[in-house]
């Protein structure tokens, strides 16, 4: 059995040789019984009120005048996707913060009739920088009745977040619905963020 060393050097070569097709680690996220016990001390701290009543401000400012959010911010409209980036690289909250509020906004998802399909992260090399992408998908629970339509919700929800070198860069959230005749409309966008942005889990 390799010793802790060459166990090392092995993912070090592993990560030299990663791909955007294959990345050097693909791994599920199982959080610690430690982590677990801090994100829900976390969860009643200051530090969550203050981001989400900036991502609040943020999205209330896009709605009246888009041009007009910080730069820290941004927001996606298209005909089939809606979603934020948060730019964490220009502010001043830790990875720890931006990893609590990542796995929050999945545990706010999972309020609604929705499951996680997969929660996994994945190392790549970059030219400058080992990046990690660690990844929430969730999708609506569909109930199949025949002759009706399915209720997708939202659409699905994949909640990402980008590490370079151990420090964080931006966290994004993106529901994609689908433009299909079997399924119901979505519901608007506004509704999913008045259920990320409620505070009493």
């Amino acid at each position: 059995m390799p010793n802790f060393w060459q166990r090392l050097f092995k993912l070090e070569q592993e990560v030299t040789h990663s791909s955007p097709a294959r990345p050097a680690i693909h791994e599920l996220i199982e959080r610690s019984p430690a982590e677990l016990a801090d994100y829900e001390q976390w969860k009643s701290s200051f530090i969550l009120r203050r981001l989400l009543d900036w991502l609040a401000d943020q999205y209330a400012i896009y709605l009246h005048d888009p041009q007009a959010i910080d730069g820290h911010t941004d927001f996606l409209n298209t005909p089939s996707s809606k979603g934020f980036i948060l730019h964490f690289h220009d502010t001043n909250y830790t990875r720890r913060e931006a990893t609590f509020l990542f796995d929050y906004l999945k545990e706010r998802v999972l309020t609604l009739n929705y499951r996680t399909q997969i929660s996994d992260t994945m190392t790549y090399t970059r030219p400058r920088w080992v990046e990690t992408m660690e990844k929430h998908y969730l999708k609506p629970r569909l109930a199949f009745v025949e002759g009706e339509k399915q209720d997708q919700q939202y659409g699905n929800i994949m909640i990402e977040l980008e590490v370079r070198d151990d420090q964080v860069q931006n966290l994004r959230l993106r529901a994609t619905h689908y433009r299909d005749y079997n399924f119901s409309e979505p519901l608007p966008f506004y509704d999913l963020m008045q259920v990320l942005l409620h505070r009493d889990i």
